[in-house]
């Protein structure tokens, strides 16, 4: 199987005409602009006009919120289908999380790779033991040792990573203590990533003492040039979210803060808070524009929704990138993203976990056969997942 068209593997690579192969097993196995390897019996999708990108990684997201199926059906339904090849739920009942979490099994059919956090570790009467849904979206802790029991259970449990709400989430809501807090960070230990969610810059402080490895949100106070220097100093990492906030109302102080992150050093990947407000599972072009206009610029929003998402704490097995004998992860797209973001909304082809789905309206170039990555030949692809 080969894409044609205009290929960027990702990173800090410049887009350029080419060709992509892939072999039997899903790999990539030419990757240049030499159009003559292709057998003449081999399905080629793409164009001149066609784009070749690495897939796109959402690094937050809630499969299951606000009264959404158990099964998270309704929130994944759009992902794959509009080029989103892995997401990162960050908080949800363990029963369920560790139902849809991916681990080494190939994700099922029409599903991106899935990597979760469980219940979000929280205080007593702390954010979301009384949101966010009922059984068990928080751990609430009482103490270290019991917030070390607590992240030993979940990492035994098989979570990606760790989430703990630093916030208090407005008045009347607890927030945990530092050294609860500190305990919490023994995650590490376990060879667990940790997130937080920290919205002020007292908390962004407490965050930065604990030595959290990323905020799982843009900031929504804005933090002094002295807390962001400290922030770039530390490593600390950010996921975006920006657009959920502009759909409340809430957006300018947090966009403001994303660009002088942004300015300063600070890696802020792309990640939407799917099933907060104002978002849709899928692509969301919105939010890739935000972190452009933060900064980064087209390309550099899509390197933040593919090798900075991918290699987010708990994704393990994804690169962001297209690279000459690995995985393939990639979207055929049928015009430029980087003129309109748009176009993921349509992509015309995904191909991820050995699978390939195709918009209706891709179909083969003239004169080549359809030939599955095996090598059989079969009917044109319809738009189904495989």
């Amino acid at each position: 199987m080969a894409f044609v068209g205009t290929v960027w593997t990702g990173g800090d690579s410049e887009p350029a005409p080419g060709v992509v192969v892939l072999d039997g097993s899903g790999r990539v196995s030419h990757l240049g602009d030499d159009r003559s390897v292709l057998p003449a019996d081999l399905l080629v999708l793409g164009g001149p006009n066609h784009w070749i990108v690495p897939g796109i990684v959402d690094a937050h997201v809630h499969l299951f919120s606000n009264g959404a199926a158990p099964d998270a059906e309704p929130e994944l339904a759009g992902q794959l289908h509009t080029g989103v090849v892995g997401v990162r739920d960050l908080g949800a009942p363990s029963r369920l999380a560790i139902r849809w979490r991916t681990g080494h099994r190939p994700p099922p059919p029409g599903s991106p790779f899935i990597a979760v956090s469980g219940p979000i570790f929280t205080a007593i009467d702390g954010c979301p033991s009384r949101s966010g849904g009922p059984d068990g979206f928080a751990e609430p802790v009482t103490s270290p040792t019991h917030a070390r029991w607590a992240v030993q259970r979940l990492a035994a449990e098989g979570i990606d990573v760790v989430k703990i709400t630093l916030d208090g989430g407005g008045a009347g809501w607890a927030a945990p203590a530092p050294a609860v807090v500190r305990a919490i960070m023994d995650a590490h230990a376990a060879g667990l990533p940790t997130v937080a969610h920290a919205l002020t810059a007292t908390m962004v402080e407490r965050a930065l003492a604990a030595r959290v490895d990323e905020l799982a949100h843009t900031p929504m106070e804005r933090l002094s040039p002295a807390l962001i220097d400290r922030i770039a100093a530390s490593g600390l990492s950010v996921t975006s979210t920006l657009q959920t906030f502009f759909s409340a109302g809430t957006g300018r102080a947090a966009a403001a803060n994303a660009a002088d992150l942004i300015a300063a050093g600070v890696q802020v990947r792309y990640g939407t808070g799917l099933g907060n407000s104002g978002t849709r599972p899928g692509v969301d072009p919105r939010e890739l524009d935000r972190l452009a206009a933060a900064g980064l610029g087209r390309l550099g929003a899509l390197r933040a929704a593919t090798e900075w998402s991918a290699t987010a704490g708990g994704m393990r097995r994804r690169t962001g990138r297209i690279i000459l004998g690995e995985a393939a992860a990639l979207v055929l797209l049928p015009a430029s993203p980087l003129v309109e973001p748009g176009i993921w909304r349509t992509p015309s082809a995904v191909f991820a976990d050995q699978r390939l789905t195709v918009a209706p309206n891709a179909q083969p170039q003239q004169g080549a056969s359809t030939t599955r990555p095996g090598g059989a030949a079969h009917a044109p692809a319809d738009p189904e997942s495989r």
